[in-house]
């Protein structure tokens, strides 16, 4: 888990000398939105698509510790009492997923900058991409039998059947977006990222999951790398390729230690950032034009209420920390 800590942090951080020069020569730089906070104008022109650091980084870790594990006679994949075909498909498929949820971003990111508008892909052809991803790649845990799920305090639900596709499509598509809603200024969906990680770490750790352990410590690592260039004052955004690919990979992770209720504490600033979008539309809608929030996501009512960007970044990285304490919890005393 050290290993895969540091290459992936490595790998990142050194990217963005090579990376971050490239993408701003390539002019694949951010389109601010007319409607947003005025002072975010300066960020005009910031390069975007910057995730492509942290998906390689990731990547590298995750190959480097497997392939030196496996030389060495070791099967960490499945250590433990795990059984072999099930692990390979929840790791492998759950990378394969995340790789494909941050091309449909890459695509996004694409036509925003070459077309040097806010808006990418339409809502339509973004959902129906990441639907036929997240139908595939729950099909291939339900063909690996691994159609169900741990709860605290209850245990395994045995086979959910046709309820398991409706609840993980459900929740793949809603944390997945709620990860791209917390991508909104610099180093925010980073550092809440990190801190899921690191608390992923341990309830793979503690569900004797070593491979899911240490494809959380790539994630780490790599999100602490990222930060090196996108802290407040970013160098380079993730775009939605990042975001979306943080948002598959959180995921699989979640289903590899058979638990993606989990995620509502670990990531608990994703589901208040998605749930304070959605009340505004909602409540925008029913009152004609009355709004909840000074503006949604709601890190950017914290902006426009006075709070500097690091400031928000921080006590939101803090209450996400509260919230992986008590996933951990859960997972211990459950």
């Amino acid at each position: 888990m050290g290993l895969a800590v540091l290459i992936a942090f490595g790998v990142t951080a050194l990217l963005g000398l090579v990376m971050v020069p490239w993408l701003r020569k390539l002019k694949f730089g951010q389109t601010i939105l007319e409607y947003g906070p005025k002072w975010h104008s300066g960020k005009q022109g910031t390069p975007t698509m910057g995730g492509l650091m942290f998906i390689i980084g990731i990547f590298a870790s995750v190959a480097v510790v497997f392939l030196t594990d496996k030389f060495m006679g070791g099967d960490i994949i499945t250590g433990g009492n795990l059984v072999r075909s099930a692990m390979y498909s929840k790791l492998f498929a759950g990378l394969v997923m995340a790789l494909s949820l941050g091309l449909v971003g890459f695509f996004d990111d694409y036509i925003k900058v070459v077309k040097k508008r806010n808006l990418g892909l339409t809502i339509r052809q973004k959902t129906l991409m990441q639907l036929l991803i997240i139908i595939a790649y729950l099909g291939s845990l339900k063909l690996s039998n691994c159609s169900f799920m741990y709860i605290p305090f209850y245990g395994s639900t045995g086979d959910l059947g046709i309820f398991f596709f409706l609840f993980g499509i459900v929740l793949i598509y809603g944390a997945t977006n709620a990860v791209n809603f917390t991508d909104g200024i610099d180093g925010l969906c980073s550092s809440v990222t990190l801190t899921t990680a690191v608390s992923l770490i341990v309830i793979a750790f503690m569900r004797n999951n070593l491979g899911a352990s240490v494809v959380a410590a790539a994630l780490a690592g790599a999100c602490a790398g990222f930060l090196v260039w996108n802290w407040n004052p970013a160098k380079v955004f993730m775009g939605d390729t990042g975001s979306m690919f943080l948002g598959g990979i959180v995921v699989a992770l979640a289903y590899a230690v058979d638990c993606p209720l989990i995620l509502l504490p670990v990531g608990i600033i994703y589901f208040i950032e998605g749930l304070s979008d959605v009340l505004q539309i909602g409540y925008f809608k029913l009152t004609h034009g009355k709004r909840i929030f000074k503006m949604a996501p709601i890190h950017h009512h914290f902006e426009m209420s006075g709070w500097k960007e690091k400031k928000i970044v921080i006590v939101f990285s803090l209450v996400n920390l509260i919230g992986c304490a008590v996933g951990i919890a859960l997972i211990k005393f459950g």
